[in-house]
């Protein structure tokens, strides 16, 4: 489960078996919840609080071009 870098509490993760389409894994103490990257968007949520939610997005949003670079680099281009 590599990390990608963790940022006011929430951790930024990919999971080792992932799938497509390109997403990334956010978690803190209250819950994880998974956006897509490209386009950015929430699919699923289990317990982050909305301003968490928010935030992670905004995250998401300034480093989706290092996001992606991370997800190609750790699953490789067959999983594009």
């Amino acid at each position: 489960m590599p990390t990608i870098f963790i940022v006011f509490g929430l951790k930024f993760f990919f999971y080792s078996n992932e799938h497509l389409p390109m997403h990334v894994h956010i978690r803190n103490a209250d819950g994880e919840a998974k956006f897509e990257l490209k386009p950015i968007n929430l699919v699923a949520n289990k317990g982050l609080k909305p301003k968490d939610l928010k935030l992670a997005e905004s995250i998401i949003e300034e480093n989706q071009e290092l996001l992606i670079k991370k997800w190609k680099e750790f699953h490789g281009e067959s999983l594009v």
